[in-house]
């Protein structure tokens, strides 16, 4: 058969299959890692993979490329960010240090109400050049999908800006993105005194005209609505007045919750059928058979927890055990994140969450597909999906994570187009 690529010699091929479904429990210990491994590729997709010999014997194609023995692997996708965003919040880090907390700076008008300030004053020209450059350091730690909120408008015209910017860069850069609307990230100082009031803003006006200009720009792809379920942001029953209202307009459904208290969010996201509830620090026992038994992707942040100089994370050993589906993210953003590097996000998890390395690869890969709807297309390299691939220069992919704080991306390929090469 002749393809357009032929990647092969992979010292180690992971395929991250899962037959169309997230995994769980033991599956996600599971890699189906093929030796000497290498990929045929079609038209942008998986045409099949398997030993170098088999593929070579079957394959030919108009080009090859010798992995040279290094580790192959699907493209990470990144299932939760922040990254469209203006200003920094380096004075905060600084208090974070001497011992100031997330919602004791929020509630000074600090944290998201400091980056509302300057994203609502910057121009959408730039907002996208800023943001593109923090996609370009995410394709250089081996992103090729990834979500992006808004939430840094908190009001129409400027989380609108906002989304405008994420369609505008899914049409410009290579990694391809999903957009999320999240104008219930917190609560704007002029509905200080009346959350209620924001809150039916929110369900009137900013949820449908979202998705009139998603609409409008004809963008194909699956988009979400999120909400921040926790105190000093948004109670139980706002949450949900919000993720309804965004189901009823045709958006998936996302949700923050128990990153610092249980307000029961994650009962109610799951009931929602959301596609995932993250964070999940304080997520109850219960709550925790709950997601297991649904089709919902528990997403952990360990970064968060890093950044914050704490040693108390989400339990993620546990989640996985009790057989629930979990994902990993950055959560890169400018204040409680500022991370690009899922490998890193990876190795965190490894040492304080207790994943194992082949469990943090998948939840890196096909779980966090699912988290945002594309797991019958994208997180692993199956035959049908997206040829979105990852070249590491070890033969080991433990080494990967093992190796904490550097970069093993040697090139990464999006819809079988080489997208970045190492220097």
């Amino acid at each position: 058969m002749k393809t357009d690529l032929i990647i092969y010699n992979a010292a180690q091929l992971l395929t991250c299959a899962s037959n169309r479904k997230p995994k769980k429990g033991a599956e996600m210990n599971d890699l189906s890692i093929i030796e000497n491994g290498a990929a045929a590729i079609l038209d942008g997709k998986i045409a099949a993979v398997g030993e170098t010999k088999h593929i070579l014997d079957h394959f030919s194609a108009k080009e090859t490329f010798d992995a040279g023995g290094m580790v192959v692997t699907p493209g990470f996708v990144e299932c939760h960010t922040h990254l469209v965003f203006a200003g920094d919040r380096l004075e905060e880090f600084e208090l974070k240090i001497k011992g100031a907390d997330y919602l004791e700076i929020l509630k000074n008008g600090g944290g998201i109400l400091s980056t509302v300030r300057r994203t609502r004053a910057a121009s959408i020209e730039d907002l996208i050049e800023t943001s593109a450059k923090r996609l370009d350091k995410l394709l250089a730690f081996g992103v090729t999908t990834c979500e992006i909120k808004t939430g840094y408008g908190l009001d129409t015209e400027s989380e609108l800006k906002m989304l405008e910017a994420i369609i505008e860069l899914n049409e410009s850069h290579p990694i391809e993105l999903v957009p999320t609307f999240l104008p219930a990230h917190a609560v704007p100082p002029e509905f200080k005194e009346n959350p209620d009031a924001y809150v039916a803003l929110i369900c009137r006006e900013m949820l449908p005209s979202a998705a009139k200009l998603l609409a409008d720009r004809g963008f194909t792809g699956k988009f979400y609505a999120d909400v921040f379920c926790e105190k000093n942001a948004f109670d139980l029953i706002q949450s949900k007045q919000v993720l309804e209202a965004a189901r009823s307009l045709g958006f998936g459904i996302k949700a923050h919750v128990d990153e610092f208290t249980n307000l029961g969010g994650a009962r109610m996201a799951i009931a929602l059928d959301a596609d995932s509830i993250d964070h999940l620090d304080a997520i109850s026992d219960e709550e925790i058979k709950m997601l297991a038994s649904s089709d919902t992707i528990g997403v952990v942040t360990p970064t968060v927890n890093f950044n914050f100089g704490s040693c108390d994370f989400a339990n993620a050993r546990k989640f996985i055990d009790e057989n629930c589906a979990v994902a990993l993210s950055t959560d890169y953003n400018p204040g409680s994140a500022p991370c690009p590097s899922l490998p890193n996000t990876m190795a965190i998890a490894c040492r304080y969450q207790k994943l194992l390395p082949a469990e943090a690869f998948n939840a890196a890969t096909i779980n966090a597909a699912f988290a945002v709807g594309r797991g019958s297309e994208i997180g692993s390299l199956e035959a049908g999906k997206a040829a979105d691939i990852l070249m590491f220069d070890t033969k080991d992919y433990r080494e990967i994570i093992y190796e904490f704080g550097g970069n093993f991306i040697e090139q990464v390929w999006k819809s079988g187009t080489a997208v970045y090469e190492k220097v």
